[in-house]
């Protein structure tokens, strides 16, 4: 008999199941983007990367107007839960109405789905409270405090 090599040992025999579905839980890991599965935001920097990492993931949820803009004031609890309701504080939709709807509703739906932050008590408390300042230009987020 010859030696196989490694490949070969493992074509030749069936998987189990519990081998099987590891080796598909490996394959899917190794594929799959790498999430940021950090440690909470400590400083306003790494708080803002985050959340327009988020919203930039969000990317064609129907605020793609070409165009327009929109800034959204919102304010954080100190769990970086949305507290009270996002506000729009300025506006230039371009298009059909229905377009600055959807713009619109897109843009507010995507900073909702991304809270919340994941923030250390330090900077929780920091941020409570406080306007935060979104601007979404043609799709494309921009951070502001």
């Amino acid at each position: 008999m010859r030696p196989r090599d490694g490949i070969a040992r493992f074509r030749d025999r069936p998987l189990g199941k519990h081998r099987a579905a590891a080796l598909a839980a490996a394959i899917l890991s190794a594929l799959a983007p790498a999430r940021l599965e950090a440690a909470p935001a400590n400083t306003l920097r790494e708080m803002a990367e985050r959340f327009q990492a988020c919203l930039a993931a969000r990317r064609g949820a129907g605020y793609e107007s070409p165009d327009s803009q929109i800034t959204i004031v919102f304010a954080l609890k100190r769990d970086g839960s949305l507290l009270g309701r996002p506000r729009i504080s300025h506006s230039d939709l371009r298009g059909d109405l229905d377009d600055q709807k959807r713009f619109v509703a897109g843009a507010i739906a995507a900073i909702e789905s991304c809270l919340p932050l994941d923030v250390t008590p330090g900077l929780g408390g920091a941020i409570a409270g406080h306007p935060i300042a979104f601007r979404i230009v043609s799709g494309k987020p921009r951070f502001g405090i």
